[in-house]
This record gives C-alpha cells, structure tokens and sequence, in this order.
C-alpha cells in the first residue's frame, strides 16, 4: 500500500478523457489528506496503455483507469484481485514495491451507491450493456442479493459473457435482445451501462423502479429524463468508486462529502 507521506503522481487514463471528473475529486481529497500528491487526466488508447503502465516509475502511486482500458490493462498486471479475476475488468492500478496489482472498485461503488440510497436486497434486476462495467454491475447486484437478472445486449461475444458470469455466480441470466429491451425495464432495480443514445431507445414503463444509470456527462441522460421512478447518475458511482481508489492509493480515508463537494464548487 502506498505511503500517503511523500510526493507521488497518480493519474485517471481512457480515450477519451477530457469531460472526466476524476482529477476533481482525487485532488479534493488529497487537500483533504493534507498531500502534495499530483492527479492528472492523460489521454492513452487502448492499443497504448500496457507500454504507458510499464513505464510508470517508483514516483507513481497509481492509476484510474475509464473506458476502453478497463480490459486492455489486464495482460500486464502482476496481481488482480479476485473481483478483477471475476469482472476481467481493473478500473485501478496500484503500484507497489515495483509490483503492480489491479482492482475493481465499480463493484464495491454500485453497493455502496444503491444501500445509500437504501436499496440493500435486491431480487430481480435489469442490466442494459454487456460490457467491462456491465459485468461489475452483475457481481455487484450479486452480492445486493440478486437471483435472476436481464441482460440486455446485442448477441455476441460480450453477452455470452455474462451469461457465463452469471452462471458462475449461481444467478439464472435471461440475455434479452435490445429489440425487446423494453419489456425487462419493469424490475426493482435497472441497471444501464450502454451508451446513452443506445439506453435512450427504449420505452421506460409508466410504473418503473430504481433506475442507476452509469452515464454522467451529459446528464441527464434521455433514459433518465423518461423515467418515472427514483434515478441514480454516474456521479453517484463516480464518486464511491473514487472514494475506494483513493484509499487504495494513499492508504487513508477522507469523508464522502469532500468528494461530492468537489462536484459542487462554490
């Protein structure tokens, strides 16, 4: 774990990368923890992003990672932890001891995003996307209790694997295709994780239930303005994501209210 005493680097990574809040809310915290660690947003493309990772050196404490790095990063880690193992997807790299291990906190954000908000058990759940963060969804709505999810999602490879997912966890897996979407988003909880316009063409029910959408720029999202029930953004789960990778980096806590008034400048 690395030492929150001394001056480091981290930085949040993805293709594109210049609408992210990350840096908002890691530097928040580190004013918070009293560091004079740097935080910066840098623009890597999949194809380039092992080479930028194993060129980072002992003045790198660690890295968020956003779309399309997620997967790509995995080849070359030294340690992911079982979650990450489970997802195939890191949204974290921690450098330590010249080691360097992935972790997953979008699982751990959606849970604690949801029971914020006081959903603590869920049976029956809907997942739009099939992707990195889609399968965090899944083992996060695992652990909230969840025995039978929809999948919605083109057929192809990235469906099946949620479908193998979910048989891995013991959870019965209906993979619905986006033609028929709309006829799943009547469950407690919808979970979307597709691109926006991709969410925005489907019907929402008249009676709908607890809609967490992944998206938070642009906001609100045309699902979101459509839904008739309680609506999380991505904020939320940028926000607890990033209270978890904090963590990791620095080895201290701050107060989730540091974070959200990063957000929320005056």
């Amino acid at each position: 774990m690395s030492q929150a005493g001394s001056l480091r680097r981290a930085a949040v990574l993805g293709h594109p990368i210049e609408h992210s809040l990350s840096p908002a809310l890691h530097r928040a915290a580190y004013q918070e923890l009293g560091v004079s660690w740097t935080y910066e947003a840098i623009d890597v493309t999949a194809l380039a992003v092992a080479d930028f990772v194993s060129a980072c050196g002992p003045e790198w404490a660690g890295l968020s990672l956003t779309m399309p790095l997620k997967e790509a990063v995995l080849p070359v880690l030294d340690i992911r932890t079982p979650v990450v193992e489970l997802t195939q997807a890191a949204n974290t790299v921690i450098f330590d001891n010249g080691l360097k291990s992935g972790h997953n906190t979008d699982v751990s954000g959606i849970v604690a995003a949801l029971q914020e908000r006081h959903v603590v058990s869920i049976d029956s759940a809907t997942i739009l996307g099939s992707g990195a963060t889609a399968r965090s969804a899944m083992v996060a709505l695992h652990e909230l209790g969840s025995r039978e999810l929809a999948v919605v999602a083109r057929d192809g490879e990235s469906s099946r694997r949620m479908h193998d997912l979910g048989t891995l966890l013991g959870l019965v897996v209906e993979v619905v295709p986006w033609s028929q979407g709309s006829s799943v988003l009547d469950r407690p909880v919808v979970m979307n994780t597709a691109p926006a316009e991709v969410a925005g063409q489907l019907a929402p029910p008249q009676e709908a239930g607890f809609l967490f959408d992944a998206i938070y720029y642009p906001w609100p999202t045309p699902l979101a303005s459509n839904w008739a029930g309680e609506v999380l953004s991505g904020l939320d789960l940028l926000v607890h994501q990033a209270l978890g990778q904090v963590e990791l980096m620095t080895g201290a806590t701050v107060p989730i209210a540091v974070l959200r008034a990063a957000l929320n400048p005056r």
